[in-house]
This record gives structure tokens, C-alpha cells and sequence, in this order.
């Protein structure tokens, strides 16, 4: 997605910077072509930077109801929908493509 702001464009540069320099730190040895940094080495740190934020949404989802947790026979957690709530889910979905598409067109003028 293309930055739209001069701020935003340079918040950008400035993170992918830090994350190549990141992931050189973690793996010193390491050296790669344009294509494999890009798939390798910035998705590793993305999603370093996601797991954090996917933790608190799915602590709040568990919390609302939304969604069913489970220790698995492996000893992980394991996440799904809770049936009973469906329509309150579709509900919510609606709503927040709602608000995107009102944000969207707010934003286009």
C-alpha cells in the first residue's frame, strides 16, 4: 500500500532500516539479494513486531465470547469461533466493513 503522507512514507523507511539492521544483529552471518530480504528477512521481523498485537486480540476475542480457547493434546492453544455467538460475529463484520467503506469514501473526497 502506497504512503499517502510524506511522514508516513518516512516512518516506513525508517522501520524497514531498523528491521534490516535487526535481523543482521540477530543473524551477524547472514547475507542475502534484494529478493531475500524482502521475503525473508522483513517478514521475520514483521511478524516479531504482530505477535504481540495477535495476542491481545485474540485475549480479547476469548474475553468477549467470541472465540473458544482449548489446550490442545500438544500442550498449545488452540483458537476457534464459538458457534453461539455467529450472529453477533456477522453482526460485528458487517458493521466494521460498514465503517471502512463510510472511512474509505470520507477519505476519497
Amino acid at each position: 500500500m502506497p504512503c499517502t503522507q510524506p511522514d508516513e512514507c518516512s516512518y516506513r523507511k525508517t522501520q524497514i532500516t531498523y528491521d534490516i539492521l535487526g535481523y543482521l544483529a540477530e543473524h551477524p552471518g547472514a547475507q542475502d539479494t534484494l529478493e531475500g530480504i524482502i521475503e525473508w528477512w522483513l517478514l521475520e521481523q514483521e511478524i516479531k513486531r504482530q505477535t504481540g498485537k495477535v495476542k491481545e486480540a485474540l485475549t480479547e476475542l476469548v474475553s468477549r465470547g467470541l472465540i473458544l480457547e482449548r489446550q490442545g493434546k500438544d500442550s498449545r492453544t488452540h483458537y476457534r469461533i464459538n458457534r453461539r455467538k455467529y450472529k453477533e460475529i456477522q453482526a460485528l463484520l458487517k458493521q466494521q466493513t460498514q465503517n471502512a467503506e463510510e472511512n474509505s469514501h470520507r477519505d476519497s473526497k
